[in-house]
């Protein structure tokens, strides 16, 4: 598999590892193992960054949907552009959600900026930050 092959199978693992259907549960402990261990996780979509661990990005989540106020979701990329250099690559990621949270329908749009470092077992992402259209 090319590089370029291997990012975008990582990018599309981490959308349907958070995606999923009514009745369905996502597969949220996927994302450890696309991540290295220190990886981290930045929502920008507010006043100021919210910064977490792999951990502490999956562990609200799922909170979300065990309560069964977060009961279905969808995140995919609308389109893409990646750099690499030796061993490190970013890629850019208009993306588009959707879902129902607390009975209520959303949907948005933003942009995602991932870093990817190679690593002895492959690519793996090192830091995800993304925002929100307004």
């Amino acid at each position: 598999m090319s590089d370029e092959d291997e990012i975008a199978a990582l990018t599309g693992a981490f959308l349907s590892a958070v995606s999923f259907e009514a009745g369905e549960r996502p597969a949220y402990e996927r994302i450890r193992e696309l991540f290295i261990p220190e990886g981290l996780l930045i929502r920008n979509t507010g006043d100021a960054p919210e910064v977490t661990s792999v951990d502490e990005f999956i562990a609200p989540r799922l909170q979300t949907v065990e309560s069964g106020e977060l009961t279905e979701f969808y995140e995919g990329e609308l389109d893409h552009v990646t750099e690499r250099f030796g061993t490190v690559a970013h890629r850019r990621s208009g993306y588009e959600k959707r879902g129902v949270l607390n009975g209520e329908a959303f949907a948005a749009r933003g942009v995602i900026f991932t870093q990817f470092v190679r690593t002895p077992a492959g690519w793996r992402m090192s830091a995800m930050a993304w925002d929100d259209e307004r």
